[in-house]
């Protein structure tokens, strides 16, 4: 009884790891860092009428991970939003395919403990590759794990900058 009880934590402590021995193919997208946040930014950039391919970018992240969009509410105070990848999948997917949307970083910050890692990410929006000017502009906080084999994503928590609050020039080089 106690060989299988300790067999039923080992399974349940390495999960994520099962996860992604079977996505053969993605597992270069999340050996390190610089190619994991990149990963990231490509999967959901496309022109207006191309397909994302939602299966990579559910394999970034860690099975618990979240999603945090900031915004104001009809209050005007500030808010969270908290989404699983399949709820932002769900509720961006349509907007992205319709609308294009390339989103691609323009400076990084990065800060590593053990296996703990955060990216401040700063980034601009287009809705296509031809647009010289970005619709938006904000930082994407990014934790991610390293687990000995990959990187996970565990959480992204962004604010899209504003008129009120400008990109500091320190997160702009």
């Amino acid at each position: 009884m106690k060989k299988l009880l300790t067999l039923v934590l080992f399974l349940l402590c390495h999960t994520p790891n099962i996860h992604a021995q079977k996505q053969s193919g993605f597992e270069k997208h999340v050996q390190d860092i610089d190619t994991t946040i990149r990963t990231l930014y490509n999967v959901i950039s496309g022109e207006k009428g191309e397909t994302r391919n939602w299966e990579l970018f559910k394999y970034l992240f860690h099975p618990n991970a979240k999603l945090i969009p900031t915004g104001k509410n009809l209050d005007g105070l500030t808010n969270v939003k908290f989404m699983t990848p399949d709820d932002y999948i769900n509720t961006s997917g349509k907007w992205l395919f319709d609308n294009g949307f390339h989103e691609n970083e323009i400076s990084k910050k990065i800060e590593i403990f053990g296996p703990i890692t955060h990216v401040f990410s700063t980034y601009e929006s287009f809705r296509s590759k031809s647009d010289e000017r970005p619709f938006m502009r904000g930082i994407n906080s990014i934790q991610l794990l390293y687990d000995g084999n990959r990187y996970w994503i565990i959480n992204i928590y962004w604010a899209s900058e504003t008129k009120e609050n400008p990109i500091p020039n320190n997160y702009l080089k």
